[in-house]
């Protein structure tokens, strides 16, 4: 066979890249009659993303118990042996992330670390309630407390994040808050006690006047006869 030329092989290597323009249209229909199913098909499998909300920033004072509140919605059924939900410390100073807490079908606090018999599960996986209370807080656990909550097929969406501060001694303001509290239960106590006492006072003086004219008339129908 004599072999082709330059020419002839060029033309013949740019006849089979020309794709014929009725294949083109029917790729472009066939996609966008796919598209929709596509769609669907993935809404059906509950390709959607967990919300979760935290508190956001925590002010706590050295040595107390703090709730760190942490709750999801899923567009999927919640039950107890689906949702899986995860709690990490990040310090405030250069460190690793530490895992404070787990929950899988029941609690798992930590056994050895900086928050081992530290943590407790406060919350309700049923009532879309991931809360964690952290006992004795210390100086230590200032930085970023994380929540991340997973219910297949939701396992994708934000984590929640506080922000934690440990401070020496409540603010100026709270303490105020506070006693102007405190102060004000107590005098309500006061009046309600002194009102009390006045309208049994109130009540024995009417029976006593009662009995008064009582006898007065006794006496009087007395010395009529």
């Amino acid at each position: 066979m004599v072999p082709l030329n330059k020419m002839e092989v060029g033309t013949e290597m740019a006849e089979k890249l020309i794709v014929p323009m009725w294949t083109k249209v029917l790729h472009f229909l066939l996609f966008f009659i796919f598209l929709p199913v596509q769609l669907f098909n993935s809404r059906w499998h509950g390709v959607t993303a967990i919300q979760v909300s935290t508190s956001g920033s925590v002010q706590a004072v050295n040595g107390s118990d703090v709730r760190l509140r942490c709750t999801f919605v899923s567009s999927s059924k919640v039950k107890k042996n689906t949702v899986t939900i995860s709690w990490s410390f990040r310090p405030l100073r250069p460190g690793v992330e530490e895992s404070v807490f787990y929950f899988y079908e029941k609690p798992y606090p930590p056994v050895k670390g900086l928050f081992r018999e530290k943590v407790v599960f406060v919350g309700d996986v049923l009532s879309h309630d991931a809360s964690i209370l952290v006992r004795d807080v210390t100086f230590s656990f200032n930085g970023t407390f994380t929540c991340q909550v997973k219910n297949p097929p939701d396992v994708h969406g934000n984590i929640g994040e506080v922000k934690f501060r440990v401070v020496a001694s409540a603010p100026f303001s709270e303490i105020v808050i506070l006693a102007v509290t405190i102060g004000g239960a107590v005098l309500l106590c006061i009046v309600i006690l002194a009102i009390g006492m006045f309208l049994r006072r109130c009540r024995k003086l009417k029976r006593m006047e009662q009995e008064s004219l009582g006898e007065n008339e006794k006496t009087l129908r007395c010395g009529e006869r």
